[in-house]
């Protein structure tokens, strides 16, 4: 049966397994930020798995069929999405469908390599699932072909219906609309010791402003601004000089953290059960 939300956020393993995971997605970024770029802000996060759930659903992305997904979940704008899938196209994450007769709708489909880092998101987050209960969710996922059809249109149903994912906590909405907010988050989380996370203020890896914005291709002023909205609100700050010394996240700002992993995974464990099968199938 798929872990709940609650169950997750339980786990006494949550702390050690959920730091992997965030080094795991770190390591794809830093392999490739550009495709990554896909997914640097929860609006760009979202409109991609949904434009992924109708093409594994209906064999093509059309712009129509997009923008109205995308509106009927208030993810974005019409002109937003609209300027979503053009990127797509520029950067070639997406491409026409071959021997395509249709000029006017122009369905889309995903590139091989498009395909491969979502299979690779996949995996961290089955990884992260089978780490808790011992299942073998991965080695399911690994050995079905069909299986990323089969799980991502139910996964993109659960992210685009779910509240905390659509309407996340206070700090944790202010990263998810900067550019690579996730990334700060994950880099922030993957430098937390486990046993450390019951402080009020836990230590994190980062010393260094400049360094944390060069390794993840922001801009510093961008960066210190948020990161400054931030420590307004309680949630970061500094064991010493600011901008000079260890940064720590606040034990509310790391829960909120820990409760968006648990709700999305959730969704990606329930998801799996629907389309796979159990975590021992």
């Amino acid at each position: 049966m798929a872990f709940s939300a609650k169950e997750i956020a339980g786990h006494p393993a949550l702390h050690r397994i959920v730091r992997s995971q965030a080094k795991a997605l770190l390591a794809a970024y830093q392999s490739s930020p550009r495709l990554s770029s896909v997914f640097a802000t929860q609006q760009r996060w979202l409109m991609a798995h949904a434009g992924l759930a109708l093409y594994f659903r209906q064999g093509a992305i059309t712009t129509a069929r997009f923008l109205q997904l995308i509106e009927l979940h208030s993810v974005a704008s019409k002109n937003t999405a609209d300027a979503f899938i053009k990127e797509m196209q520029q950067y070639n994450y997406v491409e026409p469908l071959p021997d395509n007769t249709d000029r006017r709708s122009n369905p889309l489909r995903p590139t091989p390599q498009t395909l491969e880092t979502l299979a690779a998101w996949a995996m961290v987050h089955l990884t992260t699932l089978d780490g808790f209960d011992g299942g073998r969710r991965l080695a399911t996922f690994a050995s079905r072909p069909d299986a990323l059809a089969r799980v991502e249109p139910l996964i993109a149903d659960g992210l685009l219906t779910s509240e905390p994912v659509r309407a996340p906590e206070r700090t944790f909405s202010l990263f998810t609309w900067l550019n690579n907010g996730g990334v700060v988050m994950e880099w922030l989380v993957s430098g937390v010791e486990p046993s450390l996370a019951d402080q009020d203020r836990i230590p994190t890896g980062v010393v260094s402003i400049g360094e944390f914005a060069n390794l993840l291709k922001l801009s510093r002023t961008h960066l210190a601004r948020k990161l400054r909205e931030a420590e307004g609100l309680g949630s970061v700050g500094w064991l010493g000089q600011r901008g000079n010394s260890t940064m720590w996240v606040s034990r509310d700002f790391y829960r909120e953290y820990m409760d968006a992993q648990a709700v999305k995974l959730a969704i990606i464990d329930q998801a799996f059960e629907d389309s796979l099968g159990g975590p021992a199938a």
